[in-house]
């Protein structure tokens, strides 16, 4: 499978961005997508997840300012964020799961937020 995110960028704060993930050449039914990310020094954290229904699991952090959807027609995640603050800037990376495979993680190579103060 192949991952392809885009929509990373440098905004202000208080501004918005919209990332998209596209998973391409699977060939396996995907399970839960999901956003994860890593600020310099930190380790990698969870944002949002999705499963194929719809259910979202969203981070405290971002609750109210994210929302992660999905087209599973295109395989494709999305995740709008809104009020975005210096503490969001960091590599935003894209996961899909395998359950068919112990659901085993794959993971695109991310795209960079940044925010101005």
């Amino acid at each position: 499978v192949q991952l392809q995110a885009s929509g990373g960028g440098l905004v202000q704060t208080g501004g918005f961005l919209r990332l998209s993930c596209a998973a391409s050449r699977s060939d396996f039914s995907i399970g839960d997508m999901g956003w994860y990310r890593r600020a310099p020094g930190k380790q990698r954290e969870m944002v949002a997840t999705i499963t194929r229904g719809g259910y979202t699991n969203t981070a405290d952090s971002v609750k109210g300012r994210f929302t992660i959807s999905r087209d599973n027609a295109k395989d494709t995640i999305y995740l709008q964020m809104n009020s975005l603050k210096p503490e969001d800037a960091a590599v935003y990376y894209c996961c899909v799961r395998r359950p068919s495979l112990g659901n085993i993680a794959y993971w695109g190579k991310g795209t960079q937020v940044t925010v101005s103060s």
